[in-house]
């Protein structure tokens, strides 16, 4: 019976030690009104928006950044310690961004979504 208890716990360890894949990785959620908040008090953080170019052009949230998602890998320009805040129209592309800069050592990414859900000032280029 002692041995058995002791494959088990065996197992249960070794199955926990598993490498955990990139679908497993959930950047924190913040909120419009926690983002613009931040923005007010003129936080220190980076706004990046993973929206075309051109989506970004025709309005974007004050501030924001913009690196379309497709090109986020080849960016060197972000600091890794840096506060970053990932939205894009609807959230689809913001939350792959958000994965994508945890797996490359980004220390600090928060996923606001979509600007869809942004009730504050926009602006456009």
């Amino acid at each position: 019976m002692k041995k058995i208890i002791l494959v088990f716990i065996l197992l249960l360890v070794v199955g926990c030690g598993e490498k955990k894949s990139e679908n497993s990785i959930v950047p924190p959620e913040i909120t419009a009104s926690e983002v613009n908040e931040m923005i007010t008090n003129s936080d220190d953080f980076i706004l990046l928006d993973v929206r075309t170019k051109a989506e970004y052009d025709s309005a974007h949230i004050k501030g924001a950044v913009n690196i379309p998602l497709d090109e986020l890998e080849s960016a060197t320009t972000l600091d890794k310690s840096a506060k970053i805040v990932v939205y894009c129209q609807s959230g689809n592309r913001s939350l792959m961004a958000a994965k994508k800069l945890i797996e490359n050592g980004y220390l600090e990414v928060y996923d606001l979504g979509g600007i869809i859900e942004w009730t504050y000032e926009m602006e456009s280029n």
